[in-house]
């Protein structure tokens, strides 16, 4: 079989644009809207809504290659290289710090020419230890010939599924320089575009031995910071692709097995972007219920472990607020957990929301959260 890196017009890429033009502008549309009401926003709530956003992006580009960190080590990370005020500092690991760092250099210093050194480095930021869980592997640099033919493929180990074979590794050198070349050239091509088939193509050529998903995508990530002319990330495809993956192998795989016409590509990549801006209005919706159950409490005073619970249940407290959680959770004693939510409940801020008994758990009970 022939993939598309092994057609003669490689990768001169065509498309038919009467598919994709108006999807394009809806598209463009609706980012455009969704850009301008989170500039709207106050400086915190911008900051609140960015922050959500990017915790999104790096966790779930990591789970789509089966790879889980801790969402608050995440958080904290982001937090502390962006200068936002969460209200603690949590110690991170080095590969969660890896990944905030590629991302944010990569979105926040879009305008920065994408060079072979840059990708370099955020390969080596990705993999600190040189290791791949327990593998060895190349890091800040191409892979070697030696690992053989590279093999695309999703899926748990054991029952892993290939969708592709990717060019020899000597042809990384001249494939790569390239692509750069390419991506950094002035062209009559719509920015949101530009990241579509950036995404396609760097995932295409796989130059490293592990990370290509996380930098395939941190490259789209860049191109559509720069078809926006902003750092600012107000929603993430890598959190769609994650939860449209199933999708998005199929028509990776579909694409490689074709020629070089990429049509149903871009309409797959433009029709994840537009429930990306889906997800990133309900993410916004969240950010101003949160703000509103603040201005609602304005006045109150509350200790620090109040503050820290009702902005767990504002973020999306999973499952049932119990007095025993509280208590591991603020690591004190189960009395002091139970004084403070009897207070609380006593000023009508949170609410019983079962029978008595160990079985009673607690709702917040203000507005903003539809109480």
């Amino acid at each position: 079989m022939q993939y598309i890196h092994q057609k003669p017009d490689w990768p001169s890429f065509k498309w038919d644009a009467e598919k994709i033009t108006e999807r394009l502008a809806q598209v463009r549309h609706r980012q455009g809207r969704l850009v301008g009401r989170m500039e709207a926003l106050g400086f915190d709530l911008q900051a609140e809504a960015v922050l959500r956003m990017l915790t999104e992006d790096v966790t779930k580009s990591s789970e789509i290659e089966g790879e889980h960190l801790d969402k608050a080590q995440v958080r904290s990370s982001i937090a502390q290289r962006l200068g936002i005020d969460i209200g603690g500092v949590l110690p991170v690991d080095r590969n969660v710090d890896g990944v905030v760092e590629m991302m944010l250099d990569a979105t926040q210093n879009f305008a920065r020419p994408l060079t072979k050194e840059r990708l370099f480095a955020w390969h080596a930021a990705l993999f600190p230890t040189g290791h791949s869980g327990m593998t060895r592997i190349t890091v800040g640099d191409w892979r070697p010939e030696s690992t053989g033919a590279m093999q695309v493929i999703s899926g748990p180990y054991g029952r892993e599924k290939v969708h592709f074979i990717a060019p020899d590794a000597a042809r990384l050198p001249d494939e790569m320089t390239r692509f750069l070349n390419w991506f950094e050239a002035e062209q009559d091509l719509d920015g949101v575009l530009k990241a579509a088939i950036a995404h396609l193509h760097f995932v295409t050529i796989h130059p490293f031995e592990d990370g290509n998903g996380r930098i395939a995508r941190a490259i789209a990530d860049m191109a559509l910071a720069r078809s926006e002319g902003t750092a600012q990330r107000f929603y993430s495809m890598s959190g769609q692709i994650r939860a449209d993956r199933a999708s998005y192998y199929t028509v990776l795989e579909q694409v490689q097995k074709g020629g070089v016409e990429i049509t149903d590509w871009l309409i797959w990549f433009l029709d994840c972007l537009g429930r990306a801006f889906d997800g990133a209005e309900a993410i916004l919706a969240t950010v101003l219920d949160k703000a509103r159950v603040w201005e609602t409490l304005k006045g109150e005073v509350l200790n620090p472990r109040q503050q820290e619970m009702i902005n767990r249940l504002v973020d999306g407290f999973e499952g049932k607020l119990t007095s025993s959680k509280w208590a591991k959770i603020t690591k004190t004693s189960s009395d002091t957990a139970l004084r403070d939510i009897n207070d609380l409940v006593g000023r009508g801020i949170l609410a019983r929301e079962t029978a008595g008994g160990r079985s009673t758990s607690y709702v917040l009970s203000v507005d903003g959260q539809g109480g």
